[in-house]
């Protein structure tokens, strides 16, 4: 029986050594027919005063980089927020519970509105999703079906929560799924730093930034 090795004492060569051996971490690579999804890249996110935002400016100039490039070569864009009814009726009262932030996840409200900085177009949509992954009770699939795509660019917050719960689905929706790592980001940085890992290891390719805006040049 192999010895399982205790992975808090291992640093990151040697974890990725480990993971390595054990099948994890293979490139899937970019395909022909990409989209960018940017997730909840909205005030409750990215305004420190709120109780679930913080310091993102870093990745939100990121995606803006990667939103330029991808429009230029009108690649399907999308956008996601997290909006619930002022009772939270429509949340769920163990969600509620749960993340009692939800409470200023207004419908409405200027919490949820996306940043201007990424000025988004009217034929970019906008997901208003209940849960963490994307993709859950959306129409987010069907939209990417619609428009062939075979591989999803997805930037937001956060690393640890919606990111990685989207990258999750997608990768079992069998799309090539990219993380560009300067593009996402936490209130965490040690859960940041473990979702990129986790991610890289089990259900996406986590690459720079140039690299991303490399491909989409070369479309």
């Amino acid at each position: 029986m192999t010895q399982l090795r205790d992975t808090h004492r291992l640093d990151n060569q040697e974890l990725s050594a480990q993971y390595d051996e054990a099948g994890f971490g293979g490139r899937v690579g970019f395909g022909e027919k990409p989209a960018v999804l940017v997730i909840d890249f909205a005030k409750a996110w990215l305004d420190p005063t709120s109780p679930l935002g913080s310091d993102l400016s870093k990745p939100l100039a990121e995606t803006v980089r990667i939103l330029d490039e991808a429009r230029a070569k009108d690649v399907p864009v999308f956008f996601t927020t997290m909006a619930f009814e002022p009772d939270m009726s429509d949340c769920g009262e163990h969600v509620a519970r749960k993340k009692r932030h939800t409470s200023i996840q207004v419908k409405g409200t200027e919490w949820v509105e996306l940043d201007p900085q990424l000025k988004r177009r009217p034929n970019e949509v906008l997901i208003n999703k209940p849960r963490a992954s994307s993709f859950y009770a959306t129409n987010l699939l069907s939209l990417l079906v619609s428009h062939r795509v075979d591989t999803l660019i997805i930037t937001g917050c956060s690393t640890s929560g919606c990111v990685r719960a989207t990258a999750q689905t997608s990768h079992d929706h069998n799309f090539r799924t990219i993380i560009p790592r300067q593009a996402v980001g936490d209130r965490s940085a040690s859960a940041h730093e473990a979702s990129l890992f986790d991610m890289n290891a089990r259900m996406a390719d986590v690459v720079d930034v140039d690299e991303v805006l490399e491909y989409l040049r070369g479309l």
